[in-house]
C-alpha cells in the first residue's frame, strides 16, 4: 500500500463530518475541486473507497468509518500538541482567552478584574461573555468557566468549589425593609422575577404552599439582578452571584431560607488536556478558587 500524504487526512475528516464536499471546502478554505481531488487521491493511494456517493452528499462506508475512528483522535492530539507548544513558547505574554456566561462575567468576574491584574500583571486576559457553548479549540479559547452536568468530551473539567450552590431570595433595600416584619408567604403577593419552578422550590423550602406567578422572566441572571436592584421585583438567585450586591447594600436578603436546586451544578473550569500544566491556566484556576472562598466567607460574615 502506498504511503498516504498526511495533509490529506484533515480533508478526509472534514468531509466525513460535514458529509458534503462543498461544506468541507468552505471549512478548510479550499476550493471544491481541491477537496474532491484530495479525497480521490487518498482513495487511490489506499486502494479502496472511503465514501458512498449519494447525489451531493457523501457518506462514510465501513472502511471510512474505521479510518475516521483512528484519524480524528490523532489529529485532535496533534492540535493539542501545537496549542501546548505555542503556549509554552510564548509564555504568559500570549494571554488567556476565556469564555463564560454573561451573568457570571457581569456579577462576579469583572468586578474582580482589578484584583487579577494586581496578582498577575504579566498575564493579559480576554473574556468572551456568551451563553453559547463554544468549541474551545475550534474557536481559539484556552478555557471556559461553565455550569451544568457535562460531560464535555475531550476536555478536562475541574470544579472550582465542591459545596452545594444555595439559592436565596433577594430584594432592593427599600422593598426588603417593607417586607422585613412579614412572613415568607407574603412574598407570593409581591412582583416576582424569574422562573416559576425556582420560586416554587424556594417557597417549599420556606414551608409555604402557594402558586408562584412571576411577572417577568429573563434569559440572563445579570439582567434579573439589575431589575431587582432597581426595585422592580423580588428574585431567587445563586447566592454567589448576589454576593457583591449584598455586601455593598444594593440588595438585601429576604428571610433565612435557602434552597439547593435539583440539577444545578457548581462552576467548573474546562480546558483542553494539553494545557493542564500551562502556568497562566494554573494561575487562573488557583485565583478563581481563592476568590470564591473570599466571596463565600464574606457572605457568612454578613449573615451574622
Amino acid at each position: 500500500m502506498a504511503r498516504v500524504p498526511l495533509n490529506f487526512l484533515p480533508t478526509f475528516v472534514a468531509v466525513a463530518q460535514l458529509q458534503t464536499l462543498r461544506a468541507a471546502a468552505e471549512s478548510l478554505h479550499l476550493t471544491h475541486s481541491a477537496v474532491s481531488q484530495q479525497i480521490g487521491e487518498l482513495e487511490s493511494r489506499l486502494g479502496f473507497p472511503l465514501f458512498d456517493r449519494r447525489g451531493r452528499r457523501v457518506h462514510l462506508n465501513a472502511a471510512g468509518q474505521a479510518l475516521l475512528r483512528h484519524v480524528a483522535p490523532a489529529l485532535a492530539q496533534v492540535d493539542d500538541g501545537v496549542q501546548a507548544a505555542a503556549a509554552t513558547a510564548q509564555g504568559a505574554a500570549q494571554g488567556l482567552r476565556v469564555t463564560m456566561l454573561p451573568s457570571f462575567a457581569q456579577r462576579w468576574f469583572l468586578p474582580r478584574l482589578g484584583l487579577w491584574r494586581e496578582r498577575h500583571p504579566d498575564i493579559a486576559i480576554e473574556i468572551e461573555a456568551s451563553a453559547n457553548l463554544v468549541d474551545l479549540q475550534r474557536d481559539g479559547f484556552h478555557a471556559a468557566i461553565r455550569t451544568g452536568p457535562g460531560p464535555w468530551p475531550g476536555l478536562v473539567v475541574e470544579r472550582l468549589y465542591e459545596s452545594p450552590t444555595p439559592f436565596i431570595a433577594v430584594a432592593s433595600p427599600a422593598m426588603a425593609q417593607r417586607l422585613r416584619e412579614g412572613r415568607p408567604a407574603d412574598l407570593a403577593r409581591e412582583p416576582l422575577l424569574g422562573d416559576i419552578d425556582v420560586w416554587e422550590q424556594w417557597f417549599a423550602a420556606a414551608g409555604v404552599r402557594t402558586r408562584a406567578t412571576p411577572v417577568a422572566s429573563f434569559n440572563d441572571v445579570g439582567l434579573m439582578l439589575q431589575a431587582t436592584e432597581q426595585g422592580l421585583g423580588l428574585a431567587v438567585v445563586r447566592e454567589l452571584l448576589a454576593a457583591d450586591a449584598l455586601r455593598d447594600g444594593r440588595l438585601a436578603r429576604l428571610f433565612d431560607v435557602s434552597v439547593v436546586l435539583e440539577g444545578v451544578q457548581p462552576y467548573s473550569l474546562v480546558y483542553p488536556p494539553a494545557l493542564k500544566d500551562w502556568p497562566p491556566l494554573i494561575a487562573l484556576r488557583d485565583w478563581v478558587r481563592e476568590e470564591f472562598d473570599c466571596s463565600l466567607a464574606a457572605l457568612r460574615i454578613s449573615a451574622r
